[in-house]
């Protein structure tokens, strides 16, 4: 076995190509099994959170890559690992000046620890009608009159005691029909 560098495990980021992850991290896993690599290699681990995704009031749950094109490996830091890490397909180098791998420190391995959020998508334009789902005008049809994607809410018109008022009203609390 070659010399190592480091006695203990710690966290190292791969840079792959973008989309080829989860294609890495499974060759990443089969070479530790072929190679008896299981006591300096620990865990292969693409960092993603969990996305609720509000879309014409359905929810759709999915996982997103919180950063394409890179897996974080748990290992001991040898000439032999860092070999096949580095010669492993999809693998374009490590994160590090020069591509010389450079641990990451506990809070930054925390900071990628995926969380869940809840990402509300709505596709209404001005113009179109909706219906208010919550609050105080549930069940108001509303004419939108502007949308605020950075802020996540439209502006809406409601027909209210003989007059039009100007609602805010967030993505969530509307159904296009």
């Amino acid at each position: 076995m070659a010399e190592e560098r480091s006695g203990k495990p710690e966290w190292y980021v791969a840079h792959t190509y973008s989309g080829y992850e989860n294609k890495v991290k499974l060759d990443i896993e089969q070479s530790i099994k072929n190679r008896g690599m299981e006591e300096l290699i620990f865990e292969v681990r693409i960092p993603t959170q969990m996305v609720t995704e509000l879309k014409n009031g359905k929810e759709k749950k999915y996982e997103k890559k919180l950063f394409p094109g890179y897996v974080l490996v748990n290992m001991i830091m040898t000439d032999d690992t860092w070999y096949v890490i580095r010669n492993t397909r999809g693998v374009t180098g490590f994160v590090g000046p020069d591509s010389k791998p450079v641990p990451i420190s506990k809070a930054e391995l925390e900071a990628l620890q995926g969380k869940a959020v809840k990402e509300v998508v709505i596709e209404v334009n001005v113009d179109d009608t909706v219906v208010i789902t919550n609050g105080a005008f549930k069940d108001s049809i509303a004419k939108v009159l502007a949308v605020n994607p950075s802020k996540k809410n439209v502006t809406v018109g409601v027909d209210f005691m003989g007059g039009e008022r100007k609602l805010e009203i967030g993505f969530a609390d509307i159904k296009k029909i």
